[in-house]
């Protein structure tokens, strides 16, 4: 078998999950690469990976390529704190203006799009750029923000009392649906899980057990993340417990519902279903 090669976004978010595999507290006979979302999809289906945190709506957009595997997903039920827009006007006054949209997530950027047009029923335009907040200001009226560079940004905005509007989109999701939302789930190629069944199982157990070492270890986590991006030890271990790793049926139902609402809005082709590995 050619060595294992695991995604790894590199952002707070999973950190939970690769603590003790980076620590070397668990074993991993396989190679971990990082990067962002974006980059991590794109690798996944050019064939340089064999699993990754996969964004949802990447699933949605080639089902047929991959297996999702069970129990793990990136999620959050209500407010997920990493997932922001920062916004000069509120979301409702945004008719007809320009919102900056971050490169490095596509199913975040497809969230926004969901919730501008069937939640708050505003017509953006949606540009994607570079930079941080700033200048991403100076370009729209809004900015999506994702992972660590969105919650420093909303530190600094809480610490300086900078006037902007900082809208949660976990959070509204949660208010428009009263659902769960996921934005990533753990996804393994195809022909890799048919190939290697008894690798595959090893390496859900794998990613499982090292979640739940990773959140038995989480002040060692807390301030492995302090380290990384300075943030107050508090916000991190809030943070910790307002990301959701979970992947039973009440997760499943909100992804599947994102599913639909993106697909009314042209954002995938056709409604599409979870292939979960083993089941």
């Amino acid at each position: 078998m050619t060595k294992l090669r695991l995604g790894r976004i590199n952002s707070l978010n999973c950190l939970p999950v690769y603590y003790a595999l980076e620590e070397g507290l668990l074993p991993l006979d396989g190679e971990l690469v990082k990067g962002t979302p974006t980059f991590l999809n794109r690798l996944f289906w050019e064939g340089g990976l064999h699993c990754t945190p996969l964004s949802s709506i990447e699933y949605a957009r080639h089902p047929g390529e991959c297996l999702i595997l069970p129990h793990l997903s990136i999620a959050a039920d209500g407010r997920v704190a990493s997932v922001l827009l920062f916004s000069r006007l509120p979301v409702t006054e945004l008719e007809n203006r320009t919102v900056c949209v971050t490169t490095a997530s596509a199913t975040s950027v497809a969230l926004l799009r969901v919730l501008f047009e069937h939640y708050y029923h505003v017509e953006a335009e949606f540009r994607p750029a570079s930079g941080g907040l700033a200048e991403m200001l100076k370009e729209g009226d809004a900015a999506l923000l994702i992972g660590d560079e969105a919650m420093i940004a909303h530190h600094r905005v809480a610490r300086e009392g900078i006037p902007l509007v900082v809208t949660d989109l976990g959070q509204a999701w949660k208010d428009f649906t009263g659902e769960k939302m996921v934005f990533a789930v753990w996804a393994v190629r195809r022909e890799f899980a048919e190939a290697f069944p008894q690798e595959t199982a090893l390496l859900a157990r794998t990613l499982l057990n090292s979640w739940q070492a990773g959140m038995e270890s989480l002040p060692a986590v807390v301030n492995k993340a302090h380290r990384q991006t300075g943030l107050p030890p508090a916000m991190l271990n809030d943070y910790f417990r307002v990301i959701h790793y979970r992947f039973d049926e009440s997760y499943r139902r909100g992804l599947l519902l994102y599913y639909d609402y993106a697909y009314k809005s042209g954002l995938i082709e056709e409604r599409v279903k979870l292939n979960i590995w083993g089941e």
